[in-house]
């Protein structure tokens, strides 16, 4: 299988709290707790979640990684969406847009970080 990662990963899972920006019908407004992100690159992650997302859905991320104090807001948009358990949990994967420079800058920073600190 080819690999289509543009960017360096972190195999880390931090929680996460999402909001749906997206018009579509019959997905939550207010904000989803209990979620989490992995697989963290500059350009997109891994998110798990309990409530299926549609590809295409663009949601607001609250983040703060392990070790780092400051929280990330981030826009993303779903790419796609797997099904872990049927009406329980879903893993989704999204691609950074509309994100600040000083937000992904905040990213590859850490992953460089954890990355180097990690190979010690």
């Amino acid at each position: 299988m080819d690999e289509k990662r543009i960017a360096p990963r972190l195999e880390e899972e931090n929680e996460v709290t999402i909001s749906v920006i997206s018009s579509r019908k019959n997905l939550p407004k207010e904000k989803i707790t209990y979620n989490y992100i992995k697989d963290v690159s500059v350009s997109g992650a891994k998110l798990q979640t309990n409530i299926l997302l549609p590809v295409d859905t663009l949601l607001m991320i609250e983040m703060t990684l392990k070790t780092l104090q400051q929280k990330i807001i981030a826009i993303v948009k779903v790419k796609w969406v797997k099904i872990i358990i049927d009406d329980e949990s879903y893993e989704a994967g999204v691609e950074f847009v509309n994100t600040p420079i000083y937000a992904i800058k905040k990213l590859e920073d850490y992953i460089s970080w954890k990355q180097k600190s990690n190979e010690s």
